[in-house]
């Protein structure tokens, strides 16, 4: 199987344990100290209740969207560990922080569970449950609770079926949480207003155009590995101005008939880029662009070859995602944006 499909699919395993996971950070049993202003604070994810008694100090993320959402927010100094980014280029200013925190998985997915016990950590960040898998050899979330390490997942992506329940409110409830967490709710709110006035502004220069009809496929040469109408993708096509051509079928990552990507037609392409991370079993995205535009050879948007090489971190819980809209919508809409 391409390693693309490992990738994608490994992050929509296992449902969420209901298990509470409560912190007291940086204290010695026995030890008693005034409570921080704003502390204890207490979060809801993925059915369990996340008590923190102080901001978290020693943060370990998952998935590189994890990470750049904490950047985001400021919190840089908070990581002690991340895992490998190298599949798709960096957001504005953050690879000079990502090398400076060291790296303790040299792949997307947390390290095995020794390693992961091993961090210390007072927080755990991620985009999905696979990194939890004991199956796996990972750490369980359970684990990581009772070593004092809660586990907090983005976007809601706590099982299967709640990954296609996301939307966009989503990515904003997490902030929420993050900045409540961290003690800096003044932040989260600064980022929030920022990327809600990105949304509107999209909102408003899209508005009233007719929508370009939009596949989103990750390539594939008979079957073709395309997102369908659940989930990111298919949100973040709506708000930038498209619909999608596939939006009947059942699911977010789904492989779709040769036969339905040819007659739907689409105007323009989006093509999961994992840039960077290439290898006999991942193809360029030209290459996939090209297998896609061969099987919809009538097809618009074969005619014209437009496509979109969209980064495929924006494709999975966090801040990229309004970012991500705002570049799908120039793309889909460029007249919209000449002014």
């Amino acid at each position: 199987m391409r390693r693309l499909l490992v990738l994608v699919a490994a992050l929509t395993l296992t449902a969420c344990s209901s298990a509470p996971a409560t912190r007291e950070t940086g204290r010695e049993a026995g030890q008693a100290a005034a409570p921080q202003a704003g502390f204890p604070v207490t979060v809801e994810n993925c059915g369990r209740k996340l008590t923190f008694d102080k901001p978290p100090a020693k943060v370990v993320t998952g998935y590189h969207p994890a990470l750049e959402t904490l950047l985001a927010l400021g919190l840089g100094d908070r990581i002690a560990g991340r895992t490998n980014f190298s599949e798709s280029p960096f957001l504005p200013g953050q690879k000079e922080q990502y090398v400076k925190i060291p790296e303790i998985s040299d792949t997307i997915m947390l390290p095995q569970k020794e390693v992961m016990l091993a961090q210390g950590a007072d927080f755990v960040l991620d985009n999905a449950m696979a990194g939890f898998d004991a199956a796996g050899g990972y750490a369980t979330v359970e684990e990581l609770d009772a070593a004092g390490s809660p586990v907090y997942i983005l976007g809601g992506w706590c099982s299967p079926e709640e990954v296609l329940e996301f939307t966009i409110d989503d990515t904003y409830a997490d902030l929420r949480n993050l900045g409540s967490i961290f003690g800096v709710p003044d932040r989260a709110d600064a980022l929030i207003s920022e990327l809600r006035g990105r949304l509107a502004d999209v909102t408003k220069r899209v508005a009233g155009r007719t929508p370009v009809k939009v596949l989103a496929a990750d390539g594939g040469r008979g079957p073709v590995n395309a997102y369908g109408g659940a989930g990111i993708t298919n949100q973040m096509i709506t708000a930038a101005g498209g619909t999608n051509v596939l939006a009947d079928v059942k699911g977010d990552y789904t492989e779709v008939s040769a036969e339905k990507v040819s007659a739907a037609q689409p105007e323009a392409v989006l093509i999961s880029d994992y840039a960077t991370l290439r290898g006999e079993d991942m193809p360029s995205s030209p290459a996939k662009a090209a297998e896609v535009f061969a099987i919809a050879r009538n097809s618009p948007a074969a005619k014209d070859q437009r496509y979109l090489a969209l980064p495929v971190a924006a494709q999975h819980p966090g801040y990229r995602n309004i970012l991500a809209i705002a570049d799908i919508a120039r793309f889909l809409h460029p007249d919209a944006f000449t002014r």
